[in-house]
C-alpha cells in the first residue's frame, strides 16, 4: 500500500530504487548517538571537549529535519497520527527551550526529554514502516539529511514547526547561526568530538 508522503522528486519509473538509507535507520542511528552524548555530558568523569556545545547543534539539526520532513509523512500516513504528533512537537519545543544557555543544572533534565523524544519518535517511525515502501522510506531518508545540512545549529523554539513555514524559515536562521559558528570556531558535528558516542 503506497502512502501519501510530502512531495518528494519524481522517480523514473517501474523498478526504480533510490540510493541512500532508509529514514528509519537515519533516525535510529542518531537517535542512539544523541542520547549517548547526553548521557555522557551528566555521568560522573570529564565530559568529551566540546560535548555541550555539539549536543546543543546536533540536536537542534535533528529535531529540525525531523519537523520537516519526518512528522508531515507520519500525518500523512496514518489516520490518527495528529494526537502523537502534537505530543512530539511539544516535547521537541521544551526541549529547545532547555537547550538555550544550556547549563550543567539543565543537562539531566536535557537527558530526560531525549529520552522522552527518542521513546516517541521511534514508536511513530515503527509505524511508519509498516505503511510506507522501502522507496519511500529512503526517499524520505535522503530528503532527512538535505534538511539536516540546512537546518539551524542553534535552539530557535518561536521559528514554526510544521509545514510550509519551516521548511522556509529554519534554512534562513540557519545561515545566521552557521556564520556564528564560524566566526567563533564553534563545533557542531558529532564526528568532531574526541570519542565519537557510539550509542
Amino acid at each position: 500500500m503506497s502512502v501519501q508522503l510530502p512531495p518528494l522528486p519524481p522517480t523514473p519509473g517501474d523498478g526504480y530504487q533510490p540510493a541512500g538509507r532508509s529514514i528509519a535507520d537515519t533516525i535510529a542511528e542518531e537517535h542512539q548517538r544523541l542520547l549517548a552524548l547526553a548521557r555522557r555530558l551528566v555521568a560522573p568523569g570529564p565530559n568529551p571537549a566540546h560535548g555541550r556545545e555539539i549536543l546543543i547543534a546536533a540536536l537542534s539539526r535533528h529535531l529540525s529535519a525531523e519537523e520537516q520532513y519526518l512528522l508531515p509523512a507520519v500525518r500523512q500516513a496514518l489516520d490518527d497520527a495528529d494526537g502523537p504528533v502534537g505530543e512530539v512537537l511539544a516535547g521537541d519545543a521544551a526541549l529547545l527551550m532547555a537547550l538555550r544557555g544550556l547549563t550543567d543544572d539543565r543537562l539531566a533534565m536535557v537527558v530526560q526529554l531525549v529520552e522522552a523524544h527518542v521513546t516517541a519518535v521511534d514508536a511513530l517511525v515503527t509505524r511508519l514502516c509498516a505503511s510506507a515502501t522501502e522507496e519511500e522510506l529512503i526517499r524520505l531518508g535522503n530528503r532527512l539529511e538535505i534538511a539536516e545540512e540546512a537546518a539551524p545549529t542553534r535552539p530557535h523554539p518561536g521559528v514554526p514547526h510544521t509545514p510550509p513555514w519551516n521548511r522556509i524559515v529554519e534554512p534562513a536562521v540557519a545561515v545566521v547561526d552557521k556564520f556564528r559558528d564560524a566566526v567563533t570556531g564553534r563545533r557542531t558535528r558529532l564526528s568532531e568530538l574526541s570519542e565519537p558516542p557510539q550509542g
